[in-house]
């Protein structure tokens, strides 16, 4: 596919996110979304095939792009698996702030609880992206960095619901923090290095293995 196309493509994949993002799948059209882009539907067609396989594409795009960036970070030998989920934080939470809009559609949908095609492909291309922060966890168990009975589905709920949690219920969340949780400011300079701080600090404490001072350091002849 030549330059231009994929340009094209991107285009589209950019506005789809927003309109999806704004009006949810079943508010969003393609007609409305072929508009905002200024192609026309048989183009938007040819693309994706239809709403479903536009909704997809804007899903995949993102997903991918951040599985590729975590197969990348596992498979580094040069880090210990902490450097790896300390890295994994500050990258969740840069795409956070910086995707809000990508975010923001992602909860929509799976919130809904919704059965079928559409939610079923959306769950497997997430599920990918979890298996590979598990694979940073069970390295660091395996090699006896972090403890044997950690959690990875529960370190995994705590990594995403404590976004979800704050970016989700803004006005609640707005009024507990002091601050207009989505303003970008707010969002970029207070949000982001206070999630990172916080999972850091908390992750760590539960995850590595403490070294054990309890023990008499004294020689044995020592009384």
């Amino acid at each position: 596919m030549d330059k231009d196309k994929i340009d094209k493509k991107d285009h589209i994949l950019d506005v789809a996110e927003k309109v999806f993002s704004d009006q949810g799948y079943d508010g969003a059209s393609t007609r409305s979304i072929s508009g905002e882009a200024g192609v026309n539907m048989a183009m938007l067609n040819y693309y994706f095939g239809s709403k479903e396989g536009l909704f997809l594409a804007v899903f995949n795009r993102k997903i991918n792009s951040f599985r590729d960036i975590l197969q990348d970070l596992g498979s580094d030998g040069q880090m210990t698996a902490w450097d790896k989920v300390s890295a994994y934080i500050d990258l969740y939470a840069d795409r956070v702030v910086n995707n809000n809009c990508f975010q923001k559609m992602l909860y929509q949908e799976m919130s809904m609880n919704k059965r079928g095609e559409l939610s079923d492909n959306l769950t497997k291309m997430l599920m990918e992206n979890v298996i590979e922060f598990h694979k940073i966890l069970q390295e660091g168990i395996d090699n006896g960095e972090f403890n044997e009975d950690v959690d990875l589905d529960m370190v995994t709920a705590t990594l995403y619901g404590t976004k979800n949690f704050i970016i989700n219920a803004p006005q609640l969340t707005s009024a507990m923090l002091g601050y207009e949780i989505l303003d970008e400011k707010n969002l970029e300079e207070k949000f982001k290095p206070r999630i990172k701080a916080y999972q850091k600090k908390l992750l760590k404490a539960y995850l590595v293995k403490e070294h054990d001072n309890s023990h008499n350091t004294y020689p044995a002849y020592v009384k």
